[in-house]
């Protein structure tokens, strides 16, 4: 067994998890780990060095620390003392490098944090049962670039995609998400198949892959067959209104491989674009980066400004037009689409 080192901790960045104390104390009983999954005060830490998992609180002086942020959550590092019986106290949590994070209820400035330290995101849609939505997909993603995390669009249940009418060659999958292929890797996904799954475990790999999408479109189904050791509920479809079931209630960390994770989160209520000023929606849309600062106007907002080097692309054929008018909806704040978010 490797017990580990304790690092010399340094002082977290604005906003991390961890004490504001550019050295906190590390004890030599400390054992590194990752928290897999918090029950309001409790928090499992699955130890990274040894197969087992610690039921831990909080240390007291990092419990007084006062903070706009969760002070521990699901994907931090952190150091913990094993204090017998299958418990444990978190000692020091380790600075966040990125998280994925909402505004959390009745606030303004407070951040619920979904998944500390994900490496990659994978969004998840159903091709059909529940049908999908572009508006999501697109807040999801602008989320993503916000974080600085890398994306994948997982289509699930494309054994129920079926072609459309015009005769054309395009399935209804192609529809909605081939505009998304030349900035994101989109993976076809069938669990009755096995359609897209090999693939998608090695895009998994050696990662932590937080993955999000609307109630019900099989995120329980699709790490079932990720992960048949865990058997997870699978939610049913409404026929009444085509929406999904929560099955989950609380992001939680699971082991798939490898030093590979995946956190399953439930469906997000309201994906508000935290942290995202409106000056810089455009710098998470890729398809636009190559056109930004080529403008008449320094501060253009590509609405309606004559000279905007976003909008001769669009008409030129380079940026697609649903992409684009999924920008302009939120460049100018619409509120016509809340049929759209999740469940």
């Amino acid at each position: 067994m490797r017990r580990g080192v304790p690092p010399t901790p340094a002082k977290p960045a604005s906003g991390a998890a961890g004490s504001e104390d550019p050295r906190p104390t590390v004890t030599s009983a400390a054992l590194p780990g990752i928290v897999v999954r918090a029950y309001g005060k409790y928090f499992d830490v699955a130890l990274r060095d040894e197969p087992r998992v610690l039921l831990s609180t909080i240390k007291g002086t990092l419990r007084r620390e006062r903070r706009r942020t969760d002070l521990v959550a699901v994907g931090d590092r952190v150091w913990v003392v094993d204090v017998g019986a299958g418990e444990g106290q978190i000692e020091v949590v380790e600075p966040r490098v990125r998280s994925l994070a909402r505004l959390a209820r009745n606030t303004d400035d407070v951040e619920q944090v979904i998944l500390a330290n994900p490496d990659r995101v994978l969004f998840l849609f159903a091709v059909h049962q529940p049908e999908p939505h572009r508006r999501m997909l697109d807040r999801f993603l602008i989320l993503a670039e916000a974080a600085g995390l890398p994306a994948t669009i997982g289509v699930n249940k494309i054994d129920l995609d079926e072609p459309l009418p015009a005769g054309d060659g395009r399935t209804a999958a192609d529809a909605i998400f081939g505009d998304y292929r030349p900035v994101y890797a989109v993976r076809y996904l069938s669990v009755q198949t096995g359609q897209g799954l090999a693939e998608l475990r090695e895009d998994l790999a050696g990662r932590v892959t937080v993955v999000a999408g609307p109630s019900g479109v099989g995120k329980s189904s699709l790490l079932n067959a990720l992960d048949p050791t865990r058997e997870r509920t699978v939610a049913e479809i409404s026929a009444a209104t085509g929406k999904g079931r929560h099955t989950t209630i609380a992001t939680q960390l699971y082991r798939i491989g490898p030093d590979t994770y995946v956190a399953d989160t439930p469906g997000i209520r309201a994906l508000a674009l935290h942290g995202v000023p409106l000056q810089t929606l455009d710098r998470c849309f890729p398809e636009f980066r190559p056109y930004l600062g080529q403008c008449f106007f320094a501060d253009c907002t590509h609405l309606r400004e004559p000279g905007c080097a976003v909008r001769q692309a669009l008409t030129a054929g380079l940026i697609p037009g649903a992409r684009y008018e999924s920008y302009a909806a939120l460049r100018r704040g619409d509120r016509g689409d809340d049929e759209h978010r999740p469940a």
